[in-house]
């Protein structure tokens, strides 16, 4: 009689570590999932602020009426573009 009350308190406190456990996963994966939307969000941000540096650039360029510094800016443009362009798709990547 001892040995199936002790059991069945074994299985009772089983029971219990089995349905926190399954809480703890729950809350785990909404967590990720909230994760994974903020950085989406950080990443929008960022392109944005980006392309808003590189327009300003480019109007500040044409400003200048010297076809040199269009030329040397658009290269840094292209170059900034390009390297921005990797990064967030690197990091989307990771976000999936």
């Amino acid at each position: 009689m001892a040995a199936t009350t002790t059991t069945k308190k074994i299985d009772d406190l089983t029971d219990g570590f089995g349905d926190v456990n399954e809480r703890y996963r729950v809350f785990n994966e909404k967590l990720i999932e909230s994760g994974k939307k903020t950085g989406n969000a950080v990443l929008d941000s960022y392109e944005k602020a980006v392309a808003s540096y590189i327009d300003y650039r480019q109007q500040v360029a044409g400003a200048t009426q010297l076809e040199w510094v269009n030329t040397v800016v658009k290269a840094q443009n292209d170059f900034i573009t390009e390297v921005a362009s990797a990064y967030t798709s690197a990091v989307r990547d990771i976000l999936k």
